[in-house]
Order: structure tokens, then C-alpha cells, then sequence
């Protein structure tokens, strides 16, 4: 794994030691540095605007909540895509499939559709399990195809996923089992995660004083600050995710990966099992889709196929772009920055625009264009279609990353080509200068950053 080396004075001599930081380590300092830039921005914003503190709170959990979850689809499909080279277009599928592997093991017996009542923890492995079932079984006859052909059997998975869902003959199973069609399951059987923490001797404890101290010393209600606690689960799961994904990619098996990326023929006359390769890591990403998925709707007490629909793909994709594919860092980056600046900030920009004016919305075009208003069809065209702006958004930014910097924005950084990185031998042996590039080499596609 790549270093920086920065120096600690020695008492003995006062000569300057060599003391190494993992790469990782800087890279979490980056995301960090985003993340508060971005707090930074929309509190700024927020509070010129004149917005209610309660409320500018409330789209900074959601926004940090969002991307959490697109984080960690974007750090799982980084697995197959960035690394691999996989075109995996089904990922919502893979996480409808842990979602309702959940629901099924923790919905309460009683229901309708009845579930099996069992605690959190185990539906979680349940759904994750499930996922890793799913992918393995897709695996098998889809990795046997290359590129368009693989990217549309997993489409078609994610649709198969979609309308089970929906189907009415699976609405009801005997039993009192089944999906629920069109209306969905009820899960988990406690009324969220947060519930099913405050029920514990320890964790219910610290729940309960975080929210006692956003209540009584900021003034924030206890239901937002049950939503900062979730979110913080998902938060601690990212990094976990992270460093994980980080340490595939610098073992052997991750170069394994990296040269199925580059070219697969070559990799597999130097003799690496590239099939079982490809099956291994399909497998744990789609695992890692399903486990955002229960992360995703485990605020929930409801999940319908509403949520698994193929939009959910194609938002993670474009959070993969604009962080650069073969980036971990760039992944959660990617997730964050989408969520903030794409997928929510047309809400946030209405309720700016409403602050400093009163608006009347138009019910046509026509009414704006004839009204006395001149700001009227920027009523209509902006404020009364600020849910469709994001779309507009999501377009422009896939233009200009296209022409500006088609890698995204951590893409195609230099990567450590030794298993080891060199620059800690010369720093250890107190050599004055890094061997950075002497030991690292470009690639032409996204590259891995850590």
C-alpha cells in the first residue's frame, strides 16, 4: 500500500526519522475535507437565506445519509467495474434482493405478509448471504459473455428482481408468506434500527445520550437526531468498506483484478484463474449492493418495488463517474458530492429561492407568459419543476465531466506498481529523496488510487 513519509525530530542527534502514513489514512483526510466544505457551503448558504436552523440540519443528515448509501453502491460496483472490469447495470436488483431477504427474516409473524420475526443482526447476514446466493447464481452462466452482453444480463436480472416483487402470485405464499406485490413488506418487526439499539443495555445508553445532547444543547429534535445516528452507522460502515476494498486492492488477488481489467487473455497465459477470479469478486460486490440496500431502507418500516427501480443503478453509476472508476477514494467522494449537489440541491435551492420571495407558481405556461410578473416563467420553468431539475443537473454534469475530465475526479492517479512501495525502504534506509516516481506508473483507463 502506498505511503507518505513526513519526519519526527529525534531527541538523540535532532536528526530528522522517517515516520510512514498509509495512503488510506491522507485519503480519509481528503473525504473529510470535502464533506466539511460541503456542511460548510450549504450552512452558509442556508442561514443568508434565512432558512430555519432545524431545517438546514435536517438536509445536512439527509444529504450525508444519501451518500453514505451512495458510497458504499459506488464503492461495490468500483469492485466489478473499476477493478474488474466488470459492467454490472443490475446493482439495484442485487440490493432489492438483500432488502427483501431482510424483511422476510425480521417482519413480525402477524403481518401481512407474515415474516419470521427474527432479530436485525440476522436478517442483515440473511440479506447479505442472500445477495452473495444471487450473484453467484447470475455469475456462473453471465461471466461466460464479455461487455454488452454481461452489462444486459444483469439489467435483466435487476427487472426479474423488480417483478417478483410485484408479481400477485407471490403476494401471498401459504403460510401467510410472501413479497407483498405492489404494497409491499413490513420491516424490520421494531419501527427501526434506531429502536432496536435504544432496546439495548449499551448501545441504548449512548442512542440516548447523543440525542439528549443535540436535544437540549442545540435545540434539535430527538427524531433528527435519531436520523444522525443511523446515519453514523452507515458512516462507520463505509470506512469499513473502504479499508476493505482498499486492502483487496493491494493484495495479490487485487493485481489479479487489475490485470483481468487490462487485459484478460494476458492474465490468464501467465497462468491466473481468472474465471474464479471474476466469479469471487462478483460475488462479494454483489453482496456489498445487497448490504446497501438493508442500509439504505433500514430507516424504514416499509419496502415496496417502488424502491427497486432501475434509476437506483444509473444514480450510482453517475456517483462512480464523477469520483473516477478505480478509485475508492473517488467512489465515496463521487457518492457524497452526488447527493449533495445533484440529488438534493434543487430541494435546497426552492426553499432559497422561496425565502427571498414570495412565489406563485403558475398553473401553465401560457399563465406565466401572460402574467404581469416578469419573473412568472422563471416560476413556472424553475420553482414549480424543482423536483425535474435534478435531472437537468444530473445532464449537465455527465457533459462536463465528459469533456473536462472523462476520469472523474480522482481518476487515472498513479498507483503503486510493486507489491510493496519503495519509497519506504529509501525512507527507512534515510535516504533524502522518494522513489514516488520510480515506483509508480500511469494507466490509460480509471485508476486505483490508494
Amino acid at each position: 500500500m502506498s505511503a507518505e513519509t513526513v519526519t519526527e525530530s529525534d531527541g538523540a542527534d535532532n536528526a530528522p526519522t522517517p515516520m510512514v502514513r498509509p495512503s488510506w489514512f491522507a485519503d480519509l483526510g481528503r473525504i473529510a475535507a470535502v464533506v466539511a466544505a460541503t456542511y460548510v457551503f450549504f450552512l452558509v448558504l442556508g442561514l443568508v437565506a434565512g432558512l430555519n436552523v432545524d431545517y438546514i440540519m435536517s438536509f445536512l443528515q439527509r444529504i450525508t445519509f444519501y451518500g453514505a448509501v451512495f458510497a458504499m453502491g459506488a464503492l461495490a460496483l468500483n469492485l466489478h467495474w473499476g477493478y474488474t472490469g466488470m459492467f454490472n447495470i443490475g446493482v439495484i436488483g442485487f440490493m432489492g434482493v438483500g432488502v427483501y431477504a431482510m424483511s422476510f427474516v425480521t417482519a413480525s409473524p402477524d403481518g401481512s405478509p407474515a415474516g419470521l420475526g427474527l432479530p436485525i443482526p440476522v436478517g442483515i447476514l440473511v440479506g447479505f448471504l442472500a445477495a452473495c446466493l444471487a450473484g453467484f447464481v447470475i455469475a456462473l452462466p453471465a461471466l461466460r459473455v464479455r461487455a454488452d452482453y454481461f452489462a444486459i444480463i444483469t439489467l435483466g436480472f435487476s427487472e426479474i428482481v423488480r417483478l417478483l416483487a410485484l408479481s400477485s402470485s407471490l403476494r401471498t405464499l401459504p403460510g401467510g408468506y410472501g413479497t407483498g406485490g405492489g404494497s409491499g413488506i413490513s420491516a424490520p418487526r421494531t419501527d427501526s434500527v434506531v429502536t432496536w439499539l435504544q432496546s439495548k443495555p449499551v448501545t441504548g445508553e449512548l442512542v440516548d445520550a447523543v440525542v439528549w445532547a443535540g436535544v437540549t444543547l442545540g435545540g434539535i429534535p430527538d427524531s433528527v437526531m435519531e436520523n444522525y445516528v443511523y446515519t453514523g452507522i452507515l458512516i462507520g460502515i463505509v470506512i469499513l468498506i473502504f479499508l476493505l476494498l482498499t486492502r483487496i486492492a493491494y493484495s495479490p488477488f487485487g493485481r489479479v483484478l487489475k490485470a483481468i481489467r487490462e487485459d484478460e487473455l494476458a492474465a490468464r497465459s501467465l497462468g491466473k484463474r481468472t474465471d474464479r477470479a471474476k466469479v469471487v469478486v462478483f460475488v462479494l460486490g454483489c453482496g456489498l449492493m445487497g448490504l446497501a440496500g438493508m442500509l439504505w431502507l433500514g430507516q424504514r418500516t416499509l419496502v415496496n418495488p417502488n424502491n427497486v427501480r432501475p434509476i437506483w443503478t444509473f444514480y450510482i453509476f453517475v456517483a462512480l463517474i464523477v469520483g473516477g472508476a478505480g478509485s475508492n477514494t473517488g467512489s465515496v467522494i463521487g457518492g457524497f458530492v452526488f447527493a449533495a449537489f445533484v440529488y438534493d440541491f434543487p430541494n435546497y435551492l426552492g426553499q432559497v429561492i422561496e425565502s427571498f420571495r414570495d412565489v406563485s407558481t403558475p398553473s401553465t405556461i401560457a399563465a406565466a407568459l401572460g402574467s404581469s410578473d416578469p419573473l412568472a416563467v422563471f416560476d413556472y420553468l424553475v420553482v414549480g419543476s424543482i423536483d425535474d431539475i435534478r435531472y437537468i443537473v444530473l445532464g449537465v454534469v455527465l457533459i462536463v465531466l465528459m469533456i473536462k475530465r472523462p476520469q472523474g475526479l480522482f481518476g487515472n492517479r498513479k498507483e503503486i506498481a510493486a507489491a510493496v512501495d519503495l519509497s519506504r525502504h529509501d525512507a527507512t534506509a534515510g535516504g533524502a529523496e522518494s522513489t514516488d516516481d520510480a515506483a509508480t506508473t500511469g494507466h490509460s483507463g480509471g485508476e486505483s488510487d490508494e
